[in-house]
Protein backbone atom coordinates (compact mmCIF):
# COMPACT_ATOMS: atom_id res chain seq x y z
CA UNK A 1 0.00 0.00 0.00
CA UNK A 2 2.94 2.37 0.78
CA UNK A 3 4.61 1.89 -2.48
CA UNK A 4 0.92 2.69 -4.14
CA UNK A 5 0.96 5.58 -2.51
CA UNK A 6 4.55 6.86 -2.65
CA UNK A 7 3.90 6.30 -6.87
CA UNK A 8 0.30 8.04 -7.02
CA UNK A 9 1.69 10.98 -5.10
CA UNK A 10 4.14 11.67 -7.46
CA UNK A 11 1.69 11.37 -10.10
CA UNK A 12 -0.98 13.46 -8.33
CA UNK A 13 2.15 16.18 -8.07
CA UNK A 14 2.48 16.59 -11.49
CA UNK A 15 -1.18 16.08 -12.62
CA UNK A 16 -2.00 19.24 -10.53
CA UNK A 17 0.81 21.20 -10.95
CA UNK A 18 0.18 20.75 -14.62
CA UNK A 19 -3.44 21.59 -14.16
CA UNK A 20 -3.78 24.49 -12.13
CA UNK A 21 -1.98 27.84 -11.26
CA UNK A 22 -0.25 28.17 -8.00
CA UNK A 23 -1.45 29.50 -5.31
CA UNK A 24 0.06 33.09 -3.92
CA UNK A 25 0.41 33.37 -0.21
CA UNK A 26 1.67 37.12 0.32
CA UNK A 27 4.81 36.98 -1.89
CA UNK A 28 5.12 33.27 -1.53
CA UNK A 29 4.19 31.08 -4.80
CA UNK A 30 3.44 27.59 -4.14
CA UNK A 31 2.11 25.24 -6.55
CA UNK A 32 -0.80 22.68 -5.71
CA UNK A 33 1.07 19.81 -6.60
CA UNK A 34 3.80 20.78 -4.11
CA UNK A 35 1.24 19.62 -1.23
CA UNK A 36 1.62 15.78 -3.04
CA UNK A 37 5.47 16.23 -2.70
CA UNK A 38 4.95 16.53 1.11
CA UNK A 39 3.82 13.25 0.74
CA UNK A 40 5.53 11.68 -1.52
CA UNK A 41 8.66 12.47 1.06
CA UNK A 42 6.98 11.03 3.83
CA UNK A 43 5.90 7.81 1.89
CA UNK A 44 9.25 7.16 0.54
CA UNK A 45 10.03 7.27 4.42
CA UNK A 46 7.73 4.88 4.90
CA UNK A 47 9.12 2.40 1.99
CA UNK A 48 12.82 2.62 3.96
CA UNK A 49 11.44 1.69 7.31
CA UNK A 50 9.42 -1.18 5.57
CA UNK A 51 11.76 -2.42 2.87
CA UNK A 52 15.07 -0.99 3.78
CA UNK A 53 17.71 1.65 1.63
CA UNK A 54 18.65 -1.03 -1.39
CA UNK A 55 14.69 -1.45 -2.67
CA UNK A 56 14.50 2.03 -1.73
CA UNK A 57 16.66 3.32 -4.04
CA UNK A 58 15.22 0.53 -6.84
CA UNK A 59 11.87 1.91 -6.24
CA UNK A 60 12.97 5.56 -6.48
CA UNK A 61 14.21 4.63 -9.97
CA UNK A 62 11.18 3.58 -10.89
CA UNK A 63 9.38 6.48 -9.22
CA UNK A 64 11.63 9.10 -11.12
CA UNK A 65 10.77 7.02 -14.47
CA UNK A 66 6.87 7.51 -13.98
CA UNK A 67 7.72 10.83 -13.34
CA UNK A 68 9.39 11.94 -15.56
CA UNK A 69 7.17 10.14 -18.50
CA UNK A 70 4.49 11.73 -16.45
CA UNK A 71 5.39 15.17 -16.92
CA UNK A 72 6.27 14.77 -20.21
CA UNK A 73 2.41 13.26 -21.44
CA UNK A 74 0.97 16.15 -19.39
CA UNK A 75 2.68 18.54 -22.04
CA UNK A 76 5.39 20.03 -19.86
CA UNK A 77 8.42 21.31 -22.07
CA UNK A 78 11.34 18.94 -22.05
CA UNK A 79 13.74 21.76 -19.97
CA UNK A 80 10.69 21.55 -17.08
CA UNK A 81 10.82 17.71 -17.22
CA UNK A 82 14.72 17.88 -17.15
CA UNK A 83 14.60 19.87 -14.20
CA UNK A 84 12.17 17.89 -12.08
CA UNK A 85 13.76 14.42 -12.68
CA UNK A 86 17.27 16.44 -11.93
CA UNK A 87 15.40 17.85 -8.68
CA UNK A 88 14.02 14.74 -8.09
CA UNK A 89 16.73 12.52 -8.25
CA UNK A 90 19.06 14.71 -6.33
CA UNK A 91 16.23 15.34 -3.02
CA UNK A 92 15.10 12.12 -3.26
CA UNK A 93 18.64 10.38 -2.75
CA UNK A 94 19.21 13.29 -0.27
CA UNK A 95 15.92 12.32 1.90
CA UNK A 96 17.10 8.68 1.95
CA UNK A 97 20.71 9.27 3.22
CA UNK A 98 19.65 11.60 5.75
CA UNK A 99 16.78 9.63 7.38
CA UNK A 100 19.19 6.39 6.97
CA UNK A 101 21.69 8.17 9.11
CA UNK A 102 19.67 9.79 11.99
CA UNK A 103 18.67 6.81 14.29
CA UNK A 104 15.84 9.60 15.63
CA UNK A 105 12.05 8.90 16.41
CA UNK A 106 10.44 8.96 12.77
CA UNK A 107 8.89 12.20 13.07
CA UNK A 108 12.21 13.72 13.78
CA UNK A 109 13.59 12.04 10.97
CA UNK A 110 10.96 12.88 8.54
CA UNK A 111 11.66 16.16 9.20
CA UNK A 112 15.64 16.82 9.35
CA UNK A 113 15.85 14.56 5.77
CA UNK A 114 12.27 16.43 4.38
CA UNK A 115 13.80 20.06 5.18
CA UNK A 116 17.08 19.06 3.33
CA UNK A 117 14.91 17.31 0.39
CA UNK A 118 12.43 19.62 -0.01
CA UNK A 119 14.78 23.04 0.10
CA UNK A 120 16.83 21.08 -2.98
CA UNK A 121 13.99 19.94 -4.66
CA UNK A 122 12.63 23.34 -4.43
CA UNK A 123 16.02 25.23 -5.49
CA UNK A 124 16.64 23.11 -8.19
CA UNK A 125 13.21 22.90 -9.75
CA UNK A 126 12.36 26.92 -9.55
CA UNK A 127 15.91 27.83 -10.50
CA UNK A 128 16.75 25.13 -13.33
CA UNK A 129 13.28 24.88 -14.58
CA UNK A 130 11.20 27.80 -14.27
CA UNK A 131 13.81 30.56 -13.08
CA UNK A 132 15.18 33.05 -16.30
CA UNK A 133 18.00 30.19 -16.40
CA UNK A 134 15.35 27.85 -17.70
CA UNK A 135 12.07 29.06 -19.07
CA UNK A 136 11.71 32.00 -17.67
CA UNK A 137 8.45 31.92 -15.71
CA UNK A 138 9.27 32.92 -12.93
CA UNK A 139 11.81 36.35 -12.95
CA UNK A 140 14.65 36.50 -10.38
CA UNK A 141 13.39 38.64 -7.82
CA UNK A 142 10.48 36.56 -7.23
CA UNK A 143 12.70 33.29 -7.37
CA UNK A 144 13.10 33.21 -3.71
CA UNK A 145 9.76 33.39 -2.91
CA UNK A 146 8.89 30.49 -5.45
CA UNK A 147 11.78 28.13 -3.65
CA UNK A 148 10.51 30.00 -0.30
CA UNK A 149 6.73 29.04 -1.11
CA UNK A 150 7.55 25.89 -1.87
CA UNK A 151 9.60 24.67 0.59
CA UNK A 152 8.06 25.82 3.80
CA UNK A 153 4.75 23.91 2.25
CA UNK A 154 6.44 20.59 1.57
CA UNK A 155 7.85 20.83 5.06
CA UNK A 156 4.47 21.68 6.57
CA UNK A 157 3.15 18.73 4.98
CA UNK A 158 5.40 16.32 5.81
CA UNK A 159 4.96 17.03 9.17
CA UNK A 160 1.18 16.78 9.27
CA UNK A 161 1.54 13.24 7.21
CA UNK A 162 4.14 11.92 9.22
CA UNK A 163 2.57 13.27 12.77
CA UNK A 164 -0.77 11.72 11.24
CA UNK A 165 0.81 8.38 10.49
CA UNK A 166 2.03 8.16 13.64
CA UNK A 167 -0.97 8.65 15.82
CA UNK A 168 -3.16 6.05 13.14
CA UNK A 169 -0.28 3.60 13.97
CA UNK A 170 -0.19 4.00 18.04
CA UNK A 171 -3.81 4.40 18.17
CA UNK A 172 -4.46 0.93 16.07
CA UNK A 173 -1.75 -0.68 17.70
CA UNK A 174 0.42 -1.26 14.62
CA UNK A 175 3.92 -2.34 15.14
CA UNK A 176 5.79 -0.20 12.70
CA UNK A 177 9.43 0.25 13.11
CA UNK A 178 10.72 3.83 14.61
CA UNK A 179 6.85 4.54 14.31
CA UNK A 180 4.97 2.87 16.74
CA UNK A 181 8.46 2.91 19.47
CA UNK A 182 8.11 5.60 22.51
CA UNK A 183 10.20 8.09 22.04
Amino acid sequence: MRITIYLLSIILANVITARFAPVELGPLIIPYGTLFIGLTLVMRDMVQNRFGRHQTYILIGVALLLSALTSYSLGDQLWVVFASTLSFIISETADTEIYTRFKLPFVKRVLFSGVVAGFLDSSIFVIIGISPLGLNFVPWELVPYAILGQWVAKVLMQLIVAGGIRQVVIKLNIYEPNISEVH
